[in-house]
């Protein structure tokens, strides 16, 4: 099991929802913290890919489960 700092629920919602919470979550932690962030929609892996290449976040890991991606993002 991965530790992290904040975990956040965007199951359920649709782009570009689950982006903008992973947003808002990331500008709360310190460099280095981890979100954990759940996600139904089927195109987060494209959204949040590109957004942590532009801003040099890193996505640590990457699991899947039914329809249900849980992301690990560690910010930069």
């Amino acid at each position: 099991m991965m530790t992290f700092t904040l975990e956040v629920d965007a199951i359920g919602l649709n782009c570009p929802m689950p982006l903008l919470k992973l947003k808002k979550a990331l500008n709360t932690l310190n460099a280095e913290d981890v979100v954990k962030i759940s996600v139904t929609d089927p195109a987060a892996h494209l959204d949040f890919g590109v957004f942590c290449q532009q801003a040099a976040h890193e996505i640590v890991n990457l699991i899947k489960s039914d329809n249900v991606q849980t992301f690990y993002i560690k910010k930069a």
